[in-house]
């Protein structure tokens, strides 16, 4: 698991799980911003997404093209890990709401 967390990038890799736990701490302190704490994962794992895309597409123009289909395919992978990371935090955004909605109906 500790690999998928560098393959992502250390850096946003932090940041998502910096906003997993500030998701948490909002389901059980402040329950308005739940929504918003997941949808900023979200919009952090597709930055790094484009950020990673950005970087591979840079080190192919700098080998002036002569890579292999599998050193794309490896870059796309380790492209979609942190947004794969902010969808699942986003996930669990809306299984608190959910949560939180059929605990208490009346609110």
């Amino acid at each position: 698991m500790i690999e998928l967390f560098y393959m992502g990038g250390p850096l946003f890799m932090s940041l998502l799980t910096l906003e997993l736990i500030a998701l948490i701490y909002a389901g059980f302190r402040m329950k308005s911003w739940v929504t918003e704490a997941g949808l900023l994962a979200l919009a952090t794992g597709i930055l790094g997404q484009v950020i990673g895309l950005y970087q591979m597409f840079e080190g192919i123009e700098m080998m002036n093209g002569n890579v292999s289909p599998a050193m794309i395919a490896g870059g796309l992978k380790m492209s979609t890990i942190t947004t794969l990371y902010g969808l699942l935090i986003y996930a669990g955004s809306l299984g608190l709401r959910w949560w939180h909605r059929t605990a208490n109906p009346a609110s």
